[in-house]
């Protein structure tokens, strides 16, 4: 707490507060003060609050306080658990109140002004269901909802050029460089144009140029248009295709949908929840506590070797002996009083678990097909992204794929049918072969014929006028079945009209009628719309609020089962500590040695004493080493000056042993040279 209150004097004594205070002065000040200083801050951080609270209302002050708290997100501490207590504690300036909310404003001033200014056009009016229903008043909405989107890109937009890294220096040097470059370009023109000067024509040969150069600027314009067109038509045809796969996945949903119907699933959805809420959570909560204090009290105990393992599961194994023999001893006891009921608590014991099993089934059934959801649009917006074509679904998917099934043997029958076709082709093939060769053979030996009688030609004569008179006579025959065709056909045509006007007739006045009936249909229809849209509104908006109630319930719930574990675990720290208290204790008072000798004064006090009797040692040992360090150090002397003495003769033994030795060597020589 110490350093909160420092901390927020050191912050109230800088720049813009610059309030001069100390923690003296800062703490002896009074609840009205706290509340001034704490409306200062606020206004700091809103300009709108930047008022005097005695002009105003304690009320109108606290309300405005906690309107702009909520809108910053400020969170009550841990320690204020009551919502109630914290609002009396701030309206009259309450110093465990004022203090933390002090503290956090200052911790993060600059963000919380950017969240009050963006808040005050980012928080959304709502606006009842029932006046969106008015036209004016729901384009009104949309317009409204419209600019805070532009709001949010601009403000966006404005955010990343901020923190883009762009500076005046790099901007005047890039100017500078632009400028230079533009001088380049003035002086390159100017000796193009001296060169050009003394072309002729140069003049008009420029103005093509220039227009040149416009149509192909055009030319890309237009390509360039002509390719947004094409991506704008494509995105607009694959909007299409999606607004169409969700209107039809809507009217889908919508066939069989009435308010009832409505009614009974939000029935069943708020039994479920309700059910949820009142038995199945606060049960599993409990479980949860229970086990949560079994673990502690475990963790509480000491450390347990095998055989007081042992011991506890003999003696688990004798108290559920007791048990069962007391259960059996109640139930024959009781047995003839119980006996009506036990049929109905087993069957209510068996729904009972068969209910808690549908509940969970049905949640994980919930979550289950959630998740297959978001699995099925990521598919979708996959496959739109890739291809961008509908997906087909359920019983168009089935459709498509009998379609497909029979496409298969309509292909595989065909295939058949080409097979058969192209052997009797290779047959008939063959056989036209054959046929050709012998009406070749043929012919030949008729002109041969004909050559010896001297009447050549005469077959191929014969075979044109036999030709020409065939088709002569087809096309007489054509002809007349021609004429006679389209008299028939105009006879037919004739009695087929007057015989149609006769059976459409009455089918014209059935459909004036049906027509009739239709318009009526549609205007009840439209009715009937405009109900289910209003009641479906009302239903929408009891959901929502349902759903609040709910989320708020439930976040109660854990606060209130966060206090519980708490207190629970400071409970239980605070009895083990008592607890062993009182077991010290005990066995510091006990008249048995032995339990006093395990009383954790008595083993502090042995350990005291030996560690005071072996300090007394180590004294004495120190004192007895610095008494004999000096004889010591000068024994350590003497035999250092004992080892140069030693080494000093061996150098010296040394050097007279390889002289003797060099002497014999010359005495040696010399006698050889008196020998020879």
């Amino acid at each position: 707490m110490s350093d909160q209150i420092q901390f927020i004097v050191e912050k109230l004594n800088q720049e813009p507060f610059r309030k001069n205070y100390n923690l003296i002065t800062f703490d002896s000040l009074e609840s009205v003060q706290l509340l001034q200083l704490l409306n200062d801050v606020l206004g700091e951080i809103d300009p709108k609050h930047a008022v005097d609270i005695r002009e105003e209302l304690p009320e109108q002050t606290a309300k405005r306080m906690f309107s702009l708290l909520g809108i910053l997100k400020y969170k009550p501490p841990g320690n204020i658990s009551d919502l109630s207590a914290f609002r009396q504690g701030l309206v009259t300036g309450s110093k465990p109140v004022i203090h933390p909310v002090l503290h956090w404003l200052l911790q993060r001033t600059n963000e919380l002004k950017k969240r009050a200014y963006l808040a005050r056009f980012l928080v959304k009016l709502e606006v009842p269901a029932e006046f969106l229903q008015d036209d004016t008043v729901a384009d009104i909405n949309k317009q409204y909802e419209e600019l805070m989107e532009a709001f949010k890109n601009l403000h966006k937009e404005c955010e990343q050029l901020k923190t883009s890294g762009l500076s005046t220096a790099e901007i005047r040097r890039d100017i500078s460089a632009m400028e230079e470059e533009k001088d380049q370009l003035v002086k390159r023109v100017e000796r193009l144009k001296k060169r050009v000067e003394t072309v002729q024509n140069h003049q008009r040969m420029l103005e093509i140029a220039r227009q040149l150069r416009l149509e192909k600027e055009r030319e890309e314009s237009l390509a360039q248009q002509k390719q947004e067109q094409k991506n704008q038509l494509f995105h607009a045809e694959q909007r299409l295709q999606r607004a169409q796969l969700q209107l039809k996945e809507m009217h889908d949903a919508v066939v069989d949908s009435k308010p009832e119907s409505l009614m009974k699933k939000l029935e069943e959805e708020i039994n479920f929840n309700s059910y949820l809420v009142t038995e199945k959570i606060p049960r599993e909560l409990e479980c949860k506590k229970n086990s949560a204090y079994f673990l502690q009290k475990v963790v509480a105990e000491p450390a347990m070797s095998q055989s007081d393992l042992n011991v506890l599961e003999i003696k688990i194994n004798e108290v559920n002996a007791e048990m069962n023999q007391l259960i059996e001893k109640r139930m024959m006891k009781y047995e003839p009083i119980d006996s009506k009921f036990s049929m109905y608590r087993q069957q209510a014991s068996i729904i009972s678990r068969k209910k808690e099993a549908k509940a969970e089934e049905l949640q994980a059934a919930k979550e289950e097909m959630s998740s297959t959801e978001r699995q099925m649009l990521q598919k979708t917006n996959q496959a739109h992204e890739l291809e961008g074509s509908e997906v087909l679904k359920g019983d168009e998917f089935k459709h498509y794929v009998n379609k497909l099934r029979s496409k298969n043997t309509f292909y595989k029958k065909k295939r058949l049918e080409i097979a058969e076709i192209t052997a009797e082709y290779g047959i008939l093939q063959r056989t036209e072969e054959l046929l050709k060769q012998r009406h070749e053979a043929i012919q030949q030996q008729l002109q041969s014929i004909e050559d010896k009688k001297g009447i050549s030609g005469y077959s191929y004569t014969q075979e044109e006028l036999e030709r020409v008179s065939a088709v002569k006579s087809e096309m007489d025959e054509m002809k007349g079945r021609t004429l006679d065709n389209m008299s028939e056909m105009v006879k037919k045509l004739n009695a087929m009209v007057a015989e149609k006007k006769a059976s459409l007739a009455p089918v014209i006045k059935e459909l004036r009628q049906l027509r009739q009936k239709c318009q009526e249909l549609t205007q009840e229809c439209d009715e009937k719309k405009i109900q289910y849209d209003s009641c479906a509104a009302g239903l929408e908006s009891n959901r929502s609020t349902l759903e609040q109630e709910v989320k708020g319930l439930l976040e109660e719930c854990a606060q209130e089962e966060s206090n519980y574990h708490y207190i629970n675990c400071m409970k239980r720290n605070l009895e083990i500590q008592l607890q062993r208290a009182k077991e010290e204790m005990k066995a510091y008072v006990s008249p048995d040695p032995q339990e006093r000798r395990k009383a954790i004064r008595e083993q502090y006090t042995r350990m005291i004493l030996e560690q005071e009797n072996l300090g007394k040692k180590l004294r004495e040992k120190q004192k007895a080493v610095r008494e004999s360090h000096g004889p010591n150090m000068k024994q350590i002397k003497m035999w250092q000056d004992f080892e140069q003495l030693m080494e000093c003769k061996r150098e010296c033994f040394l050097k007279q042993q390889n002289q003797t030795a060099i002497g014999q060597v010359i005495q040696e020589g010399g006698k050889d040279r008196l020998v020879l």
